[in-house]
Parts: C-alpha cells; sequence; structure tokens
C-alpha cells in the first residue's frame, strides 16, 4: 500500500493510522465503518491482516475470504485486493 492510497484512505469511514515503524517492518491498524470500502491496492511486502474487531470480507485472487475477530490471513507482495466491512470493524496490517 503507497502513502498515496494511505493519504486518500483517511475518512470518516476508514481510517489508518501507523503504529510502529522500522527500515524493515511496519504495523498500521486500520478502522472500517459497515458497508464501507478499503479500495483495491497491493502491499510492498508480504502481509499478515490481524482482525481484531468486527468482521470483514478480503477479497483476493479471485477469492473472497470472510474474517472474524481473532482470524489471521497472510499473503505475498504485489497482489492486488481490497477489503469490505460487515460490521464495523478494527484490523492490523503487519508487513
Amino acid at each position: 500500500m503507497d502513502t498515496e492510497i494511505i493519504n486518500k484512505a483517511n475518512t470518516k469511514n476508514l481510517n489508518i493510522t501507523e503504529l510502529f515503524k522500522t527500515e524493515t517492518t511496519e504495523t498500521l491498524l486500520v478502522t472500517l465503518e459497515a458497508k464501507k470500502l478499503f479500495p483495491k491496492h497491493t502491499s510492498p511486502k508480504d502481509t499478515m491482516v490481524v482482525v481484531l474487531e468486527g468482521s470483514i470480507n478480503f477479497y483476493i485472487e479471485n477469492k473472497l475470504l470472510a474474517l472474524d475477530k481473532h482470524e489471521i490471513y497472510i499473503f505475498k507482495k504485489g497482489i492486488e485486493h481490497y477489503v469490505t466491512a460487515n460490521e464495523n470493524s478494527k484490523f492490523l496490517i503487519i508487513r
């Protein structure tokens, strides 16, 4: 996810907060309101998504993955994906 996507994403319905960053890793907290969209993008690094609250639909490689609280999904860099929230949700992006 590049800086442009992050800057555009910080709205009332979607907020991305950088929690931690070093030269090799970063952790982002994403809050997404129910029925809202985190638009299509790619990640520059292999990534782990950890759902903290709520329920999201994670769309990647023509698959829909329903992820609920405390579920984790790991994927490779450069793969286009997007997220919708089934309810108000919070999740971590660790890459």
